[in-house]
């Protein structure tokens, strides 16, 4: 498949917007909670209320909860550890959104809204104003994030079990088969005028249907990595953006 890699290039500071702000931001960079096996290969992806991508490092990371290796085990954040390996993650494939339509794993509506007018006869993205949305085509970076146990791939990813609905959990699902285990960095509600926020953009999942307010990840509000029963990461509708008062989403999501 022509978007295969194992590590985060374009994407190494991404951040993935949860919570009420953007100061509750879901980050992904080089792994500090890896397992030693899993190494310079894995990833963390946190939420910026429990840490930075520069010391101090974050306190929680993505994790499978309770180490559970098979379909639909939700995904939490628990406290970062180099012997942990529900902790550690690579990115299985990434791309533009127009790789991931080109290899059938994204539908030709999300490649419409996030991707480039891509001609399957030409083989050429468009360049041209969308007459949907009316920005100009962006092809945003799309990606799949692999759980790898002491870096071996398990071939399962972070997803959805069914289409995007508000508040359904993020599990692991198997990798590279649909839409569901894509996530798309929404250029066009990031905040690059604010420099606070610059890196911040919310992560829409690829089974979207939903193009005004589309499901993103999230980790819940109210919820602290500690809590028991451990809350779940799931996706929620953006519904709302301003720049106004330090640039904060009304409601966001990664």
């Amino acid at each position: 498949m022509s978007v295969k890699s194992k590590v985060l290039a374009a994407c190494a500071t991404l951040t993935l917007v949860s919570g009420l702000s953007m100061a509750g931001a879901i980050t992904a960079g080089t792994a500090s909670a890896a397992t030693p096996s899993c190494g310079p290969n894995c990833i963390d992806i946190f939420s910026k209320d429990f840490g930075t991508l520069i010391p101090p490092n974050p306190q929680f990371t993505l994790d499978v909860l309770k180490q559970g290796n098979k379909v639909g085990q939700p995904l939490i954040l628990f406290r970062q550890s180099n012997s942990d390996p529900a902790l550690d993650w690579t990115v299985s494939n990434q791309g533009a959104v127009s790789d991931f339509y080109s290899a059938g794993l994204v539908s030709s509506a999300l490649a419409l809204h996030y991707g480039c007018g891509y001609n399957l006869n030409t083989g050429n993205c468009s360049p041209t104003i969308n007459p949907v949305t009316g920005h100009t085509y962006p092809n945003d970076f799309a990606f799949e994030v692999q759980y790898s146990p002491y870096g071996v791939d398990s071939g399962l990813c972070a997803g959805l079990a069914s289409t995007a609905v508000a508040g359904e959990g993020v599990t692991l699902q198997p990798c590279g088969v649909s839409s569901k285990t894509v996530w798309v960095a929404d250029t066009l509600d990031s905040c690059p005028s604010n420099s606070l926020y610059l890196d911040e953009v919310p992560a829409i999942n690829g089974s979207d249907t939903n193009f005004s307010h589309p499901y993103v990840l999230t980790y819940p509000a109210a919820g602290y990595p500690t809590d028991t029963p451990r809350p779940q990461l799931t996706v929620t509708n953006l519904t709302g953006f301003s720049q106004s008062g330090g640039g904060s989403f009304a409601r966001a999501s990664l």
